[in-house]
């Protein structure tokens, strides 16, 4: 069998603590796939950095000239995580037979990558990396991220249990990917949607080698959100269903204190009043804001804008002097394919 051409796709933001172990750890994992003859001598790890404000760049770009398995793809400005991600399985696509992915925090197991190599080789096109257990999490953190999965089963939505965005995808995967055109990304709820042969890997996930979390509450909670109105109309469904259910009640109570005035007994009605006027206006606050929510997301759709822009590709031929490096220049060169320029 040919071995095939293997790209790992690594978001970076901020990374500059982590990066230059992540990279060479990376390094000796395909380094040690390529003398097993499980993957392509041509394989590369692919290093994205979504707008970093530290030295993340120029530590991928330095990188890049001494390695010829290290690529750098720059995007001209933060576009955060999941549009980073898909920046990079873009572009490695058409250069790869199978991209990985792989956070830069290296928390997820990369000597894993290896049994992912191994299930695409037996002929599955989606791989997951998928945690055993949570114990290295917070209680608050554990307990939200369970309520997250089983939430989104119960509303239809199909998705891997603790997976995050540990995986492989075969060539002919990322085509496919490539026609769901949302601006609202959610991998994790659009990959499973695809439906080739996939395969679970389950492994233990780490603690961070350096640097801190970028996936703050803040962050984690606007996430998950996301997920559940990109991938649901429940909620509209459950707000109709509260709105019926608030109707009739109503139309009971109102039943209610009309026979108790024609039995001419004197209902208090202030404090009811007044109850449930606040109680209605909440529902229908919390209606127009949750449908607001889904318009907004329609609104974002048409305008089609494109979900990055990439400053620098080291996949499309570039020629002449190479600028907007942040302080890094170097003589001019033609980039093409197969082969990055040399360290000079």
């Amino acid at each position: 069998m040919i071995e095939p051409v293997l790209t790992i796709v690594v978001p970076c933001y901020n990374e500059e603590e982590v990066l230059p172990q992540t990279i060479t750890e990376l390094g000796k994992v395909l380094q040690s796939l390529m003398d097993e003859n499980l993957i392509a001598g041509s394989s590369r790890m692919l290093l994205v950095d979504d707008g970093s404000r530290d030295e993340t760049w120029r530590l991928i770009y330095k990188a890049s000239l001494h390695s010829q398995m290290v690529k750098g793809l720059k995007l001209s400005k933060n576009v955060g995580h999941q549009n980073a991600l898909l920046a990079g399985l873009s572009a490695a696509r058409e250069v790869s037979d199978c991209v990985i992915s792989i956070d830069a925090d290296l928390q997820d197991d990369i000597h894993v990558i290896r049994e992912f190599i191994v299930k695409f080789r037996e002929g599955c096109e989606i791989v997951y990396g998928v945690r055993r257990k949570r114990d290295t999490d917070t209680f608050f953190k554990r307990k939200t991220a369970e309520m997250f999965y089983s939430l989104m089963v119960k509303m239809g939505v199909k998705l891997v249990y603790n997976h995050a965005d540990f995986r492989l995808m075969s060539k002919r995967a990322l085509q496919e990917l490539d026609k769901f055109k949302e601006v609202n990304l959610f991998l994790r709820g659009i990959v499973p949607l695809i439906g080739f042969q996939s395969a679970s890997v389950y492994y233990e996930r780490k603690e961070r080698l350096a640097g801190e979390t970028k996936y703050p509450l803040k962050k984690m909670l606007a996430f998950a959100f996301d997920g559940i109105t990109s991938f649901s109309v429940t909620p509209i469904r459950m707000v109709l269903l509260i709105g019926f259910l608030s109707f009739f009640g109503s139309c009971a109570c109102g039943a209610y204190f009309l026979i108790l005035k024609l039995l001419g007994q004197t209902a208090t009605g202030w404090t009811s009043l007044i109850t449930s006027i606040w109680l209605l206006g909440g529902l229908q606050l919390i209606a127009m804001g949750l449908i607001g929510e889904y318009i907004g997301k329609i609104y974002k759709e048409s305008k089609a804008r494109p979900k990055y822009i990439i400053d620098f590709n080291p996949f499309l031929p570039i020629s002449g002097r190479q600028m907007n490096m942040q302080g890094i220049e170097h003589e001019p060169y033609t980039l093409n394919l197969k082969k990055m320029p040399d360290s000079k």
